[in-house]
């Protein structure tokens, strides 16, 4: 039995195009494309995975601020009411003021970091009380986080009004 000559763009496509060849044909074949090789080669510095993370929490945080709304829309940083007080979180679901976005951005960004210790503390599985403190610290941080955007949210929605007036019937 003699081996079949494998030239280096012979895909899985094409391999799948012998056995079904009335799905893919002749039609469907990577091209073969020689790249210039350079003489010379350009090295440059890898940067550290801890500073990559930082550029990549960086741009979550700056599109979960949704600066690409507020460069649209446009809307005020905080707001007030007709006497003056000051608001900052509008009271419309779809709406919302420059602040506002700000402080679920850091919210968000508070439970990405208790995940982050969540990892961080299976790491340390031999370590049992190092492990144990860092694991309770990022659940605290998720569950704070959770719970202060469910605040943010019921206020934008009007329940928490509600919620506090029906205590105040129960309980006056």
């Amino acid at each position: 039995m003699e081996k079949k000559d494998v030239s280096g763009s012979e895909t899985i496509t094409e391999k799948l195009s012998e056995k079904t060849p009335w799905i893919f044909g002749d039609y469907l074949r990577k091209p073969k494309i020689q790249t210039p090789k350079f003489k010379r080669k350009i090295s440059l510095p890898m940067p550290s995975r801890q500073l990559g993370l930082l550029v990549i929490f960086i741009i979550l945080f700056i599109l979960q601020t949704g600066v690409l709304y507020f460069i649209y829309r446009q809307p005020p940083a905080i707001g007030a009411t007709q006497e003056g007080d000051p608001v900052f979180i509008f009271q419309d679901l779809h709406e919302s003021y420059i602040v506002e976005g700000i402080v679920a951005s850091i919210l968000i960004f508070v439970s990405s970091v208790g995940y982050l210790l969540l990892y961080q503390a299976s790491k340390y599985v031999f370590n049992r009380k190092i492990a144990l403190r860092i694991l309770v610290f990022g659940i605290i941080l998720i569950v704070f986080a959770f719970f202060a955007l469910q605040y943010m949210l019921s206020i934008k929605t009007g329940t928490f009004r509600q919620f506090l007036q029906q205590i105040i019937q129960n309980y006056a």
